[in-house]
């Protein structure tokens, strides 16, 4: 319902007018002023979106009344009602922001044409307010699943920039350019806690949370401006204080060191998986720089070398070799009298080169992790062991059971869904593999990640439409997926090198 303020000092003007309007618009709620100062008054309780107001008034005028009322009110509309001899004030209202004037006396036909064009501007706005405001409730449900996607791609793949760029303004997220990975270590029945160090980590304004998998949580921290450890340390003790209400042991965060670009945030992830490693400690959280160093022995270099042919012998496939090697150096560790909580940190060390190895070949595997500190070599030797060969059977299973038609599936999906919220979860629910799975075969496969290849099909679906005059640029950007133009614009010109305007006026061969 839009409602309309009609006032004037002669109450038979009044009546006329309102008769006049509750006739040609009859879902009008009117309300009527004798003055300029009722005006004011009736402005700010019955808020009217529409005032016709006179100008020639005793006491404070009408455009006393409109400059008063615009004041505490800019949204309000004004349509000056005035006589041939007064004109003069009506540029004056104009200058103000009053969108039109009516004459005394005037024709029926006009007093309602020149209403209801103000009328239904106010009715497209509330439109436009409407859509805006949809825009914005599908953008934050969005959030949350883009924040998961952003994170698993930078620790298990690569995100482009222009991604990367616009998703910190979206996500809010002000960073210095240093960041670090706190990995949550999640107890058996515990998950439903997600949502609430979710919120511990919304709060500060400076983190993003990946998906909980195989009871790890990953979370990408943003320096802030305080101290590196100052900052860990306060984060993880509030989920901890969190997350310990339902008195459940098991929690323990794993803090990696901090670096200089997400580029190399990976480096970080790798460092809390292993300071997460010996839950045994006192204090549930550690700093992988207070690990203690190990110093440069026979098995120090023995761990060096096997590192650098770790990645040879994972490609291709000589487990065996691989499963000497890390018993060499188990053996070598205890022939050293290294303690076997050390020990325990730096075979989990060369674990993890094997995992991330193999996670890049595109396969999907549970992080190795020690779910208790070993109490001896000999249950070191056992548990690595399993450890291994959980590894190898994944990378067994990927070769054996890989459909060849899964990246076709996708490609088709992606094509024709493209104007949908795409995520990797998405894509898992559609052809039954994992999310990190799909991310790291559709990079190996394709050379390129999915949000680049999604972007793509968008950007061809916009050129399509730029095509068609008849659309707007917003319409476009709803159509093809995005929710605000000025987001996607950024990305068409990022792919195209211009912006929509410029490419639909080179296409329809519009000249300045």
């Amino acid at each position: 319902m839009i409602k309309l303020l009609i006032v004037d000092d002669e109450q038979i003007e009044r009546e006329g007018m309102e008769a006049i309007l509750n006739r040609a618009f009859p879902d009008l709620i009117v309300e009527q002023a004798n003055n300029g100062n009722r005006a004011v008054e009736l402005a700010a309780s019955f808020k009217p979106d529409l005032v016709l107001m006179d100008i020639q008034m005793p006491g404070m005028n009408g455009l006393e009344a409109v400059e008063q009322i615009l004041t505490d009110f800019p949204h309000i509309k004004f349509i000056m009602v005035t006589a041939f001899d007064t004109f003069n004030y009506v540029q004056s209202a104009l200058k103000l922001g009053a969108k039109d004037y009516i004459l005394k006396p005037s024709k029926v036909s006009e007093i309602r044409a020149t209403v209801g064009k103000v009328l239904k501007e106010i009715e497209n706005e509330r439109e436009l307010q409407a859509k805006s405001s949809l825009q914005r409730e599908m953008l934050q449900r969005t959030l949350p699943l883009v924040e998961t996607d952003v994170v698993t791609q930078l620790l298990f793949d690569h995100v482009h920039e222009v991604h990367l760029n616009m998703l910190m303004e979206m996500l809010d997220i002000q960073s210095t350019g240093q960041v670090f990975v706190m990995n949550v270590i999640v107890p058996d029945g515990m998950e439903h806690l997600y949502s609430r160090i979710k919120e511990k980590v919304r709060i500060t304004r400076s983190g993003w949370m990946g998906a909980l998998y195989d009871g790890q949580l990953p979370i990408i921290i943003f320096r802030n401006g305080q101290p590196y450890r100052s900052q860990a340390i306060s984060l993880a003790r509030d989920i901890l204080l969190e997350v310990n209400k339902e008195q459940k042991a098991g929690w323990f965060i794993g803090i990696g060191n901090e670096c200089t670009s997400l580029e190399k945030i990976r480096q970080s992830y790798q460092e809390a998986i292993i300071a997460s490693s010996n839950m045994t400690l006192p204090v549930k959280y550690r700093f992988y720089q207070d690990i203690p160093v190990l110093n440069e022995t026979g098995s120090w270099q023995q761990a060096k070398y096997l590192k650098k042919d770790l990645s040879d012998q994972v490609r291709l496939g000589q487990w065996d070799q691989i499963k000497t090697n890390i018993s060499h150096l188990i053996q070598a560790y205890e022939m050293e009298g290294i303690e076997i909580q050390q020990a325990q940190q730096f075979v989990l060390e060369a674990l993890w080169s094997i995992w991330s190895i193999v996670s890049d070949l595109g396969i999907e595997t549970a992080t190795p992790i020690y779910h208790y500190q070993a109490p001896n070599y000999r249950q070191l030797r056992s548990e690595t062991a399993n450890l291994l060969m959980d590894i190898k059977d994944s990378y067994d299973r990927h070769y054996i059971s890989l459909e060849a038609d899964t990246i076709y599936r996708i490609k088709q999906y992606i094509m024709e869904n493209s104007q949908q919220n795409i995520s990797l979860e998405t894509l898992s629910n559609k052809v039954g593999l994992s999310p990190i799975y799909i991310s790291k075969m559709f990079k190996e496969k394709l050379g390129i990640n999915y949000i680049d290849f999604l972007t793509e099909c968008r950007i061809e679906k916009a050129k399509k439409m730029l095509a068609e005059p008849e659309k707007s640029i917003k319409e476009i950007t709803i159509e093809v997926g995005y929710h605000e133009p000025n987001y996607f614009s950024k990305v068409f010109k990022k792919m195209c090198n211009v912006t929509p305007r410029e490419y639909r006026k080179t296409l329809l061969g519009i000249k300045e």
